[in-house]
């Protein structure tokens, strides 16, 4: 079992989640280790295929090392929402913590292909490197994207994840986490998402304990109804447009007051307003002081 793996299944155990949060910048990824490391919680960061093209796979891996040492915290590298196997074994060669290899608009039984595909060749680079890897898979489908929406998302009954079959692919992919659709949706729509608690419960019955659960698009899910979540059994929350939003808000703004040119003067708001809201969630998930 990975460090991962033992940190999110102590969450599960003690009714708390970690952190997941996405960067593109250095300086936002320093925001959010810094946030961690002052409230001694244990953290994901992570880049989907778009951040990850921007940052490099090899430089955001360095970049993370760099903060680990500095910062003497857990700090864990994602491949967020990677679509392709190719990708996601682009990850895995960098030397990614943490691969999650999304193909839920898939078929089922492809989703379980290409899937367990990757978690075989992690294995596979851990023989032989002695690395660790935790996999996760995605089962259902999540709608919207990391933006504000400005239309009611529709989430429709066939996107939630099916307890029967969440329980089956995990038995034939192998995975360390599932993420799954429960009535969550990307960005921030013109409605609050409203997750089915009880549906949450079903899945979290309906796999081993040592399979964390995962709930993405987290932002814009009223803070109760996070709580609720995670008593249900959910170890993992992304975060994303929130701190997308905070961050460009406090840029514009200081840009809009100010002719200062050096970029580490003129985004040093955004980095606190980015840093702020990291805050905010981990101490709504109950991950602080955890390490």
């Amino acid at each position: 079992m990975s460090s991962l793996e033992k940190i999110l299944h102590i969450a599960f155990k003690e009714k708390w989640s970690t952190g997941h949060f996405n960067f593109s910048e250095s300086d936002q990824l320093r925001a959010i280790c810094e946030a961690a490391a002052e409230l001694k919680s244990p953290v994901l960061v992570g880049t989907s295929e778009g951040e990850a093209k921007h940052m490099g796979y090899l430089e955001a891996r360095a970049l993370v090392d760099a903060f680990k040492q500095e910062l003497g915290v857990p700090i864990f590298l994602n491949s967020d929402h990677h679509k392709s196997v190719a990708a996601a074994k682009r990850a895995i060669d960098a030397g990614y913590d943490s691969i999650h290899i999304d193909l839920s608009a898939s078929p089922f039984e492809e989703n379980v292909r290409g899937t367990k595909e990757i978690v075989e060749y992690a294995n596979s680079k851990f023989s032989i490197f002695n690395l660790q890897f935790s996999i996760e898979g995605e089962l259902g489908y999540l709608r919207g994207d990391s933006k504000i929406e400005k239309e009611k998302i529709e989430v429709k009954k066939e996107d939630y994840t099916n307890p029967d079959e969440a329980g089956r692919f995990v038995q034939k992919t192998g995975i360390n986490r599932l993420a799954i659709s429960v009535g969550n949706i990307h960005g921030i729509s013109l409605d609050e998402p409203d997750l089915d608690i009880e549906l949450i419960k079903k899945i979290r019955t309906a796999l081993p304990e040592n399979v964390a659960l995962v709930l993405h698009a987290g932002s814009g899910i009223p803070d109760e109804m996070i709580k609720k979540a995670i008593e249900a059994g959910i170890s993992n929350i992304h975060i994303n447009t929130d701190i997308r939003l905070a961050y460009a808000s406090a840029l514009r703004a200081q840009l809009e007051q100010s002719e200062e040119t050096t970029p580490y003067k003129f985004d040093a708001s955004a980095r606190e307003a980015l840093k702020k809201v990291v805050k905010e969630k981990l101490e709504l998930f109950g991950s602080v002081n955890r390490i």
